[in-house]
């Protein structure tokens, strides 16, 4: 059995789609496989797509299983799950440890510089020759997590596989024409109804060589705008709870820019050093907006590292 797995903290549409429609694809071609996590749903889940009834399976892993990771390749942010030993195959695209897995699983090692982990989850319905059989469930949440991780297709990491994979996929899904805008609102609406645990469920704390902030959450909203107006206060004093250096990426998908939010002098030179920002009362904003993978990748290049990552065992 192969155990289909992503992060420990939270779990955003990217994982949550690439665990099932990842599972679904390999049962479909005769290898028995399961989507498993421990981690919550964050916003980007959101109450439509809670809806298409793509659930996990609720198991423990034998020690008979293989780990395939999806959407991960920090050890610091695996599942529990997860036994290095047992990982098999890793599908994401995060920077920072492709050295170390392409060592240590060869081909079966897939990290690269893509819009979402979703699109190399797609391309291996295509290469299997049966993307027609594909649920339209796992179509749309695959779709979705490109919708999401790409920010609408203006984040910069966004490549024409992702703009493929989303056209054929929402194609196979009937997703509406409008469904971007009313997906993001729905994202929007989630996280205003619980800042804090919206707040929780997509951060990171961030290691040193990172070159960023310590503590660093994400959102990615429809209108950052409205949302900073209305909540700016809580948001700084629940932020402020998690240590004096921190920073949070309020993404606007509307106005296509990131307000980033770190009050702290400390917080706001890590960022500057990698940015051309201007700050003012604890606030810089850039267009177009940028993820969080998107500055790790520039902190891991300022920080120039000649020596293979580790991964801590």
């Amino acid at each position: 059995m192969k155990i289909i797995t992503s992060g420990a903290s939270y779990l955003d549409i990217d994982a949550y789609a690439c665990c099932i429609a990842y599972a679904e694809l390999l049962n479909l071609q005769g290898i028995p496989a399961r989507a498993v996590s421990s981690a919550p749903a964050n916003a980007s889940v959101s109450h439509t797509v809670l809806g298409w009834a793509a659930a996990f399976d609720d198991c423990q892993p034998t020690l008979d299983d293989e780990i395939v990771l999806v959407d991960v390749s920090d050890s610091q942010h695996f599942d529990p799950v997860v036994v290095l030993e047992r990982v098999v195959e890793v599908i994401d695209h995060h920077p920072g440890f492709e050295h170390y897995w392409a060592q240590k699983l060869g081909a079966a090692a897939d990290i690269r510089l893509i819009g979402a982990a979703a699109t190399q989850v797609f391309q291996r319905w295509q290469t299997a020759g049966v993307l027609p059989q594909i649920s339209v469930p796992s179509a749309a949440l695959l779709a979705t997590a490109i919708l999401d991780n790409t920010l609408n297709f203006t984040g910069q990491m966004t490549t024409p596989a992702d703009i493929e994979a989303y056209a054929e996929l929402a194609s196979r899904a009937k997703l509406p024409a409008d469904w971007p805008r009313q997906y993001f609102l729905e994202c929007q609406a989630s996280i205003e109804s619980d800042l804090a645990a919206a707040l929780a469920a997509d951060s990171k704390r961030m290691k040193s060589e990172s070159n960023l902030p310590v503590f660093f959450a994400q959102m990615t909203v429809w209108d950052a705008d409205a949302l900073l107006q209305k909540h700016l206060p809580m948001i700084e004093r629940w932020m402020a709870e998690q240590g004096d250096d921190w920073l949070l990426n309020v993404i606007s998908i509307r106005d296509r820019k990131s307000c980033f939010l770190a009050p702290a002098e400390v917080s706001q030179q890590k960022l500057s050093h990698l940015l051309p920002l201007d700050w003012m009362a604890g606030l810089a904003v850039r267009a177009p907006s940028m993820l969080r993978k998107e500055l790790l990748k520039l902190g891991l290049d300022a920080a120039n590292h000649c020596a293979p990552n580790t991964i801590v065992q």
